[in-house]
């Protein structure tokens, strides 16, 4: 049997990949000499590092969950064929070679460069502004289980078959004396008092107000200062010296955090403790008078719409991958992902 329509014709003119294929395509065009390392002179051809991020791509954006079931529709869907760049008769790479390829990407700091470049293009779209921004965190579980937290210098656990039989009950456990066997660059951490203790990482985003957008992001090792920490050097990365304005939740509202903001010349537009009393806040009237600082409270909450959109359709609730670098590379990967999403609905907005 032949067939004499291409893949190309076979992709509906209307259909959402087809905007996001020509962003990649530009993106990845721009990034072509930092692929060329990439590739090894010796041994198997490697795979072209621009279908692994195409590859990676579609695996964020359809949910799925592993690289094998992401290497079964490979072979069929020819969707996923056309955009990746994988001819009918072409054979599909094996689920070891994939990974074992996926994981060199890591040397070359992709994920961040593939972040800017989209951020550049949003840019060139009009589509963000240099005035008014929102940060939060929001944390990710770990690929490591309760049982895997053990003392680091104590005897370890017993095992019965593959399962370890461990009683934590009256037991005080912490990172200082307790380490994951399975990651142990995760951390033991909970949210809140009401909330229960998990080994988790933290994601930040720095989420421009106008547009939605990710601007910018970090993943760093869960602490109770950490969100305030990563907010103060994702503020460095904005462009210019005229004063912006900063929306955060009630976790980032302590004095010190919002006198470095203001040193810094950023508006600390906080919400504040203790229902907006103002009583142990360090948000105070001369901030709150404005227009503004409503309106910014208004906006903050769009930034939950990133998180939700990573831990639903990213799979990033809890994450595949164990070590921070893994872990932080496809982080800022998925988020670049949602803003290619984010940049196609507002660009059929303006259009519309």
């Amino acid at each position: 049997m032949w067939s004499y329509v291409s893949d190309e014709e076979r992709i509906p003119s209307d259909h959402p990949l087809r905007a996001i294929y020509a962003m990649t395509n530009t993106i990845l065009q721009e990034m072509s000499p930092k692929f060329t390392p990439l590739y090894s002179k010796y041994g198997r051809p490697a795979i072209p590092p621009e279908r692994l991020l195409r590859a990676l791509l579609l695996q964020v954006l359809y949910s799925i969950r592993s690289e094998r079931l992401l290497i079964e529709q490979l072979h069929y869907n020819m969707l996923f064929r056309w955009f990746v760049g994988i001819n009918m008769d072409e054979a599909v790479w094996h689920p070891t070679t994939f990974t074992k390829n996926r994981d060199r990407l890591l040397e070359g700091e992709i994920a961040r460069e593939f972040f800017d470049r989209v951020i550049a293009l949003a840019a060139s779209k009009n589509l963000t502004s240099d005035e008014h921004f929102t940060v939060d965190g929001t944390l990710i579980d770990a690929w490591a289980g309760q049982k895997s937290f053990v003392p680091k210098d104590g005897p370890p656990n017993d095992t019965d078959g593959s399962t370890p039989t461990v009683n934590f009950h009256k037991t005080k456990r912490s990172n200082e004396t307790h380490e994951s066997t399975t990651d142990p660059e995760a951390r033991l951490f909970r949210k809140s008092f009401s909330r229960e203790a998990r080994l988790v990482y933290m994601g930040h985003a720095l989420m421009e107000n106008r547009s939605g957008l990710a601007v910018d992001v970090r993943l760093t090792i869960a602490s109770g200062k950490a969100e305030r920490e990563a907010a103060l050097e994702m503020i460095e990365s904005i462009p210019g010296t005229k004063p912006i304005t900063l929306g955060a939740d009630k976790g980032y509202d302590t004095r010190d955090f919002v006198a470095e903001l203001r040193a810094r010349n950023v508006t600390p537009h906080v919400a504040a403790r203790k229902d907006n009393t103002w009583r142990g806040s360090a948000i105070d009237g001369r901030t709150t008078r404005h227009e503004g600082y409503a309106i910014s409270q208004r906006r903050r909450k769009r930034v939950e719409e990133i998180f939700g959109w990573l831990k639903t359709v990213g799979s990033l609730r809890k994450t595949r991958h164990r070590g921070r670098a893994l872990v932080d590379w496809m982080f800022t990967f998925s988020v670049a992902i949602f803003n290619l999403v984010r940049i196609r609905n507002l660009t059929l907005e303006v259009a519309t």
